[in-house]
């Protein structure tokens, strides 16, 4: 059988939220981890990494609201704080009260958002190339998808965030059909409705309506760091957009990190090194499962 989605042969499963449907994948069984994407992507993102790891494990892999195979309502309050509470909705439905996190780019907020909500419920935290705290960075070619009107057209109508993330967030050439996969959700101007919205929900100023939000997260980091939650940071030396004073501010945060640092890879690590961080990622949860 040939899938719509190269390497994604996983059963969709829905959860009726305010709104709209949210799509989640619950792949095996076992202790549970939990994989949070960010933007422009989706669930596909984890797709190597769902089947590695649902052999032994549960796996739950959210795609948020307006994103991957999600509904996209038109009028919805995108925001950080109501990707954290779906993913939040999404746990107490699935009566997950264990869990560890895998999270990327803007997942890294909601993922960490949704666990320092309740830090005695994680059990290993796995973050790639993302940020859970403020940055005064802002990369031009983000910046300039935040112009009012000019950043709307760009981005819903020519596609001009999620089509180049496809070359621009990899230094390995995508395949024509995962580039394909990655953009399929995200086909027309209210398709591409969140990525949008979490293109300007990126709190750079204490103005912004998602600032505090992001403020408090960065402030409870500490809880989890004092916690001593097994803690693995992957990163690709070659992200254009979360750089090396990102990979610096975590090690700072969380100095008893496992870290491993991959100079060719770029911000979709996954797609670019996965054969190196497959078996770093198993290792990671094998041990801890033992221990």
């Amino acid at each position: 059988m040939k899938y719509k989605y190269p390497d994604y042969p996983f059963k969709s499963n829905y959860l009726s939220l305010k709104g709209g449907r949210l799509h989640y994948i619950d792949e095996g069984e076992g202790p549970v981890i939990v994989m949070v994407h960010g933007n422009p992507t989706w669930s596909y993102y984890y797709r190597k990494l769902i089947s590695l790891l649902s052999v032994n494990y549960r796996v739950v892999a959210i795609d948020h609201m307006g994103c991957g195979l999600s509904d996209k309502p038109q009028e919805y309050s995108y925001t950080l704080k109501q990707h954290i509470d779906n993913l939040e909705l999404l746990l107490n439905y699935l009566t997950v009260d264990r869990f560890s996190l895998v999270v990327h780019d803007w997942g890294g907020a909601i993922g960490l958002g949704c666990g320092v909500r309740r830090p005695d419920a994680i059990e290993k935290i796995v973050v790639m190339n993302s940020g859970a705290f403020r940055s005064s960075r802002m990369p031009f070619r983000i910046s300039i998808c935040r112009i009012p009107l000019f950043g709307e057209i760009c981005v819903r109508l020519f596609n001009g965030f999620a089509w180049p993330a496809c070359f621009m967030a990899v230094e390995k050439k995508l395949d024509k059909d995962v580039s394909a996969a990655y953009l399929y959700p995200y086909d027309n101007w209210a398709n591409r409705i969140a990525v949008y919205r979490f293109v300007k929900d990126i709190p750079m100023n204490a103005k912004h309506p998602s600032y505090e939000q992001l403020v408090e997260i960065e402030k409870n980091l500490v809880l989890l760091n004092e916690s001593k939650i097994p803690f693995l940071l992957l990163w690709g030396g070659r992200d254009f957009c979360f750089n090396d004073s990102f990979y610096n501010e975590w090690i700072r945060r969380f100095p008893g990190a496992e870290k491993h640092y991959f100079q060719e890879g770029g911000h979709y690590i996954l797609e670019d090194m996965f054969a190196e961080i497959g078996p770093v990622i198993s290792k990671f949860f094998e041990v801890e499962k033992k221990g």
